[in-house]
């Protein structure tokens, strides 16, 4: 039908809307007027809204632009939305594109980093575009690879002039565009580490969003956040509450004078990215992953799905998330295929455009989560679809989130008349800590699903499969894939055990793709290891190689001695009249009185009928019993936006828990009320800030007069004395004293690898002026430090270090003489141990160095042994380039001795080697060998 016109359109809205509200809330009469908030008070979601959308265009016959979607929040404001749109014309099918000439694909093999990617595209075919950007079902922008460098550039030059220094974390809080790109290679060629953030989008869940993203921001501790002009103001209640944060700038304003800047030095182990975890069972946290995880994940599943120079990567995935940022944007820059991006609310308002783009760039690959391919089956109709040609899709790769086996079955039936295979349909399992991808079927295989018995999976924890096909009581899992070339997957018991296959436990892997830890949170990344292996936090079984993912550690309930899972019930619970689809939380939660899990299921609903409430409760009681065999022991009806989510939609059911528990479920505040509050918040920071730095410079303060107390004494007596071992036994005592004195706990672990009297070798990590006095704190045997020249001639330590018989050689002869070794050697036999920091110096940035040779030249020439140890923490005490001190605890680790295999110049190189292995693993930092 055609617009109405004048009053009719608002009317026209009014009915539509109350239509919608009215089969969401089972048919009751919705009280829907103009200015009606669409999501507080009439309980529309964002996936309700592309219904919305979708009757609303239908029946006025025009295309709202995709904007709406996130734009419109009343009624009032999509009939003024309807006033202004045009005509629908876009139901033509594009014309496809030209596909460009297959080319000899040379892959660049001897890139080390990303930016060496950049700069080998840039320099082999600067012209060839990279990234074309859509927008409305329109061509708007496209990127060539020498733009991108040139572009990128610019934005170091300007990073650099905020005083970003090397290692610095580089907040991005872009949307889908050109900029993103440049602003992301901007941070690298800076020296800088990009941190991909979401920017804010509904504002009835403002406060939450921006309370995490502090939360973000306090963890790597950024000093710079590139973001839209748009974003100021919340921006400027991120930077109250995080006192790190200095400049929020814009992509324009870095890039004002139009001046280059050069490319920083990046190695093969420093930081190329922050990837921070969606947060769907706890808080955010900041995964480390290096050039060589990420190149080592792009080339491994490459490989596994027979990537092609002829491929064209299509895409809507945010940026920000691991699947869009690295296996779509980064993995289409490595391999050189072209990207055809557009934004994600494109997709949302109006899914057809996704398959659009596919037929008319002869898109061969995509990724999307598994509601994706379901808001395809409801929104793209038929006539949509009609004269789409889509037999050019050979990768629908489905991941991200857990995947349903009834979407895949629907997606491909829906779409097999345009041309779909059903073997196109590629599900696979990842994660961020390694990176992105890691278990994937071969390409065209298909979807492979599990059936299995229900009461023997619930109650033993096997997944035997169901005899009868038929059997509608059996439980459905869809195969991952096998690991990524490389990388190796084990499924264990809680006790670190292998298990036979079907027999579920936690998944674990290891490979050149995993993450060495979690930025600055050493505890989350001990839980992340056991031992050499990683755990996922999921649970899984193997069949036949295959890995079959059967849900999250943190949300699985036992209950009666069985294993409960919440997905399948949550799904159910979703179908249901008058509950929003997506919106239920099962979870587990503690019975103070009985000292019992309880089983509870939060469900979102906008009935407010007692009688209709009432039959709410049983059809989801019936469904607990049916699907769980378990009555639930409560069920709690809440309004709207009561059950949290992650930016990338998976139910918080954690935090829905604690909301639970703390009965604050369903509390809502308007925007002004929020930013109220977060500026509140915000100026709460800035004073437990100012406490918190009064607090430092006292403690600091301390901790120097208590050295110029007790470092007095101990230097004369070591100097007056020039007896080493008598010198070390007291700087020892006098170490120990101050570690005490100042509050700063010295952990030594592993004391029973250090050989009690034979002489040996000891090489520890450099990261502070504070590791030789943690040291010598921590050795209980004298050694002889090995140092630089220059300290030898410093009035105050090269009298000290004399009297503790410190041996000085020149600072960059010693890791290539062979003479300087034998030197040493010799001093060795004659019955000292040897000190060494191999790295030879250190800097503020945080990571292991290479290794010099000398240590190990020495070792392997006069036959000792070589004790790694690893320091911790000396880093937070007293980083480079400041005087300041800070509370820090610093922990100690002695390793097992390495004996070298020969005196030769290859068994000193495979010696140092391994000990840098051994200190790496356990002093917490990244790897900055190149």
């Amino acid at each position: 039908m055609s617009t109405p016109q004048g009053g009719a359109v608002e009317a026209e809205v009014l009915r539509i809307v109350g239509e919608l509200v009215g089969e969401l809330r089972a048919g009751r009469p919705a009280a829907a007027a103009l200015d009606s908030h669409l999501e507080r008070d009439l309980g529309l979601d964002s996936l309700a809204r592309v219904e919305l959308l979708a009757r609303l265009e239908r029946s006025a016959g025009v295309r709202l632009p995709p904007d709406t979607l996130a734009a419109a929040e009343t009624p009032r404001q999509l009939a003024q939305a309807l006033h202004d749109a045009h005509p629908d014309i876009a139901a033509a099918v594009p014309e496809p594109v030209a596909a460009a000439p297959a080319r000899e694909h040379v892959e660049a093999p001897a890139a080390a980093t990303l930016v060496e990617v950049l700069q080998w595209h840039a320099q082999h075919w600067r012209q060839r575009v990279h990234v074309r950007l859509l927008h409305d079902d329109a061509e708007v922008a496209a990127l060539s690879y020498g733009a991108l460098l040139d572009s990128g550039l610019q934005m170091a030059a300007g990073l650099r002039r905020t005083g970003l220094q090397p290692g610095d974390a580089v907040a991005i809080m872009l949307p889908t565009g050109l900029e993103f790109f440049a602003g992301f290679f901007g941070a690298l060629l800076a020296g800088g580490v990009p941190v991909p953030m979401y920017p804010p989008t509904r504002p009835s869940q403002l406060e939450d969003h921006l309370r995490r993203q502090a939360g973000i921001l306090a963890s790597c501790g950024a000093p710079v956040l590139l973001t839209v002009a748009e974003a100021r103001l919340a921006a400027g209640v991120l930077r109250a509450q995080t006192p790190t944060l200095r400049h929020v700038v814009t992509p324009p304003e870095l890039q004002e004078d139009g001046a280059a800047g050069t490319a920083a030095p990046a190695s093969a182990g420093g930081l190329a990215l922050l990837q921070y975890t969606s947060g769907s069972t706890g808080n955010p946290k900041g995964v480390m992953l290096t050039h060589a995880n990420l190149l080592a994940n792009i080339r491994a599943w490459s490989g596994a799905i027979a990537l092609a120079p002829g491929d064209v990567c299509v895409s809507w995935l945010p940026l920000y998330h691991d699947m869009g940022l690295i296996g779509t944007w980064l993995g289409s820059l490595y391999n050189g295929n072209p990207l055809v991006l557009m934004p994600p609310l494109d997709f949302l308002s109006r899914p057809v455009n996704w398959l659009r783009a596919i037929h008319r760039y002869r898109g061969t690959i995509t990724a999307a989560p598994n509601f994706a391919f379901e808001l395809v089956v409801r929104h793209a109709a038929r006539a949509e679809l009609a004269g789409l040609d889509l037999s050019c899709w050979r990768l629908a790769i489905n991941g991200a989130e857990p995947v349903s086996p009834d979407t895949m079955e629907r997606f491909c039936a829906h779409l097999a008349p345009a041309g779909f295979r059903r073997e196109a349909m590629t599900p696979l399992y990842g994660l961020a800590e390694n990176a992105v991808g890691l278990t994937v079927p071969a390409p065209g295989r298909g979807p492979l699903i599990d059936r299995v018995r229900r009461d023997t999976f619930l109650r033993r924890a096997l997944a035997v499969p169901a005899a009868d096909v038929g059997d509608a009581d059996a439980i459905r899992f869809v195969g991952c894939g096998r690991p990524l070339p490389g990388h190796a997957l084990r499924v264990v018991d809680a006790g670190g055990t292998p298990l036979p296959e079907r027999q579920v436990g936690r998944i674990e892997f290891q490979g050149p793709s995993a993450t060495a830890g979690y930025y600055r949170n050493p505890e989350e990344t001990a839980r992340l290891f056991d031992g050499d292996w990683l755990d996922t936090g999921d649970l899984g079984y193997l069949a036949g190689g295959e890995l079959f993912v059967t849900g999250r550690v943190k949300d699985m309930i036992i209950r009666g001695g069985r294993n409960l899972y919440p997905y399948e019930l949550e799904e159910a619970i979703g179908a249901l009249p008058g509950v929003r689809r997506g919106c239920v939380a099962v979870f587990g939660a503690l019975d103070r009185a009985t000292a019992g899990e309880r089983l509870v299921a939060v469900v979102e609903t906008r009935e407010d009928a007692d009688e209709a409430r009432r039959t709410l409760v049983r059809a989801v009681e019936d469904l607990a019993l049916e699907r769980l065999g378990l009555p639930l022991d409560e069920v709690v009806l809440a309004p709207p936006h009561s059950v949290l989510k992650t930016s990338s939609g998976k139910i918080r059911r954690a935090a829905t828990r604690d909301l639970y528990l703390a009965g604050a479920l369903g509390s809502r505040r308007g925007v002004r009320m929020q930013m109220l509050r977060l500026a509140a918040a915000g100026l709460a920071a800035q004073g437990r800030h100012l406490l918190a730095r009064c607090g430092a410079l006292s403690w600091a303060g301390w901790a120097w007069a208590m050295l110029l107390v007790l470092a007095p004494p101990v230097w004369l007596a070591v100097v007056a004395l020039r007896r080493p071992a008598r010198g070390w036994r007291i700087a020892r005592h006098g170490a120990r004293a101050y570690a005490r004195l100042i509050g700063v706990p010295v952990e030594v672990e592993g004391t029973v690898n250090l050989p009690p009297q034979v002489p040996c070798v000891v090489a520890a990590n450099h990261a502070s002026y504070v590791d030789g006095l943690v040291a010598v704190a921590a050795l209980a045997r004298p050694f002889t430090f090995v140092a630089k020249r220059e300290l030898g001639e410093h009035p105050i330590a090269g009298p000290f270090l004399r009297g503790l018989g410190a041996a000085f050689v020149e600072r960059f002869s010693l890791a290539d003489s062979v003479g300087a070794a034998r030197e040493l050697g010799e001093r060795a036999r004659a019955g000292e141990s040897l000190f060494f920091f191999p790295e030879g110096t250190f800097v503020r940035r945080a990571g292991l160095r290479e290794f010099r040779l000398g240590a190990f030249l020495t070792a392997a020439e006069a036959g000792l042994e070589v004790v790694p140890l690893a320091i911790r923490g000396t880093r937070a005490v007293l980083p480079d380039e400041t005087w300041m001190p800070r509370r820090a605890a610093i922990t100690v680790h002695l390793d097992e001795p390495l004996a070298a295999s020969g005196r030769t110049w290859q068994a000193a190189v495979a010696l140092r080697d391994a000990v840098r292995a051994r200190i790496l693993a356990r002093c917490g930092e990244p790897d900055l060998a190149g």
